[in-house]
């Protein structure tokens, strides 16, 4: 028999069971679009926080106060000094800016509507060292910082819920904490991050944030200061300079570091490690729906050989040998998986696109990805479960005895 001749009959054999096939490949469609929608999820959830990583830039640090590697009681708060030292040129020559921040979490109203929301309190400098872009208005000065002016920047977010827009917003007021405050700029979207959405937020300055909005033990504590170099190939030499102009700042003994440094490739490693992960368990929790779908189809062809013992005895007595058999039966597993594979595919592109608009219906930005590996992987492994469960009922078929299966009722 030749391979057109074995794809017909088993199509012939799969149709005149149509229900029976149906179901049969309803476990491996399931299985399949499991799969894929699943690591469709897992890659957009990737592709969202690497990017929303390399958004604040390649050549950013981030210094936080304390060192979970090192156990250090009562490790030294981060402050403005500590920051006007790594600013020094001459102490850091690869740092080419440094923002100090205050951040907490605080309730803010406006026009009658309230939410909780992240309050940064920032200097001029922030708006270089992040790469904050304005919608609208101008970003805080210097002097608004010295002065402790009482005005805010606000994301796009936070100004739909409280305004329900975020255009025309300059002159504004809004009440951060109970305390008022004039808004002067909208900043640009920035979508969601790994840290919470970067929208839903407020900047004002950072001499304000302590003194109206933040309590913190001393007059010049920050919480985090951000750092950056003078490019992406110097972050390891401006990492190594804060190191030990903190050090020298903290009295820090040799490996006792009070405090954490963590630049963009920290921050995507810890994070693809992390998807990466949940993206495998994703996976393998979808393909064990692969692996009930083949113990089917061995189930459904198990019970094709019992009902065509005759038919098998007759064509072994009128010369088929046992290798046609065999073709004949793992034909039909593979065509049965490779099917449900195809259908399973492309539910599992409609269920990541469902996914997809239902993120956007919540304003998250969030687009699950399907790449060919994935889909390759998967139609490959549906017909690879399909032939690996069709071997033994084709095996046990082709061993059939041909007087034997000629008696059979």
């Amino acid at each position: 028999m030749n391979l057109a001749q074995i794809l017909i009959e088993a199509l012939e054999s799969l149709n005149s069971n149509k229900m029976r096939s149906g179901l049969t490949i309803l476990g491996i469609v399931i299985g399949v679009a499991a799969v894929i929608a699943m690591l469709a999820i897992g890659a957009g959830a990737q592709n969202s926080i690497t990017g929303s990583i390399n958004g604040i830039g390649t050549n950013v640090l981030f210094v936080f106060k304390g060192n979970q590697e090192v156990d250090i009681k009562n490790p030294r708060a981060l402050t403005m000094k500590d920051a006007e030292s790594i600013s020094d040129p001459f102490s850091a020559p690869s740092v080419a800016a440094v923002a100090p921040i205050l951040q907490g979490t605080v309730e803010a109203a406006a026009n009658g509507e309230k939410t909780s929301l992240t309050v940064n309190g920032v200097t001029a400098t922030f708006a270089s060292v992040r790469g904050e872009t304005m919608l609208e208005g101008d970003f805080i000065t210097s002097e608004q910082v010295l002065g402790q002016a009482s005005v805010a920047l606000i994301g796009t977010e936070t100004a739909d819920k409280l305004f329900g827009r975020h255009d025309g917003l300059i002159g504004e007021s809004i009440r951060i904490a109970e305390q008022p405050f004039r808004i002067i700029g909208v900043l640009a979207s920035k979508g969601g991050g790994s840290m919470g959405s970067q929208d839903n937020r407020i900047l004002i300055p950072l001499s304000t944030a302590r003194t109206r909005i933040f309590q913190r033990d001393g007059n010049d504590t920050v919480d985090t200061i951000c750092v950056q170099t003078t490019s992406s190939d110097t972050s390891t030499q401006a990492s190594d300079e804060i190191k030990q102009i903190l050090r020298m700042r903290h009295r820090s003994a040799l490996g006792k570091d009070d405090f954490t440094i963590f630049s963009q490739a920290d921050m995507l490693s810890t994070a693809s490690t992390i998807t990466n992960v949940l993206t495998i368990f994703l996976g393998g929790i979808a393909g064990i729906s692969l692996l009930v779908g083949g113990i089917g189809i061995m189930n459904i062809m198990l019970v094709s050989v019992a009902e065509r013992t005759r038919e098998i005895g007759l064509r072994k007595a009128l010369g088929a040998r046992k290798s046609d058999i065999l073709t004949q039966f793992l034909a039909e597993s593979s065509l049965l998986s490779l099917f449900g594979g195809i259908v399973g595919v492309l539910l599992g592109w409609l269920i990541a696109f469902a996914v997809e608009k239902v993120a956007a219906a919540f304003n998250v930005s969030f687009s699950p990805s399907i790449t060919l590996n994935a889909v390759l992987m998967a139609t490959i492994f549906s017909a690879t479960v399909g032939l690996f469960f069709g071997i033994y009922p084709a095996n046990r078929a082709a061993s059939l005895q041909p007087v034997e299966a000629l008696r059979s009722e």
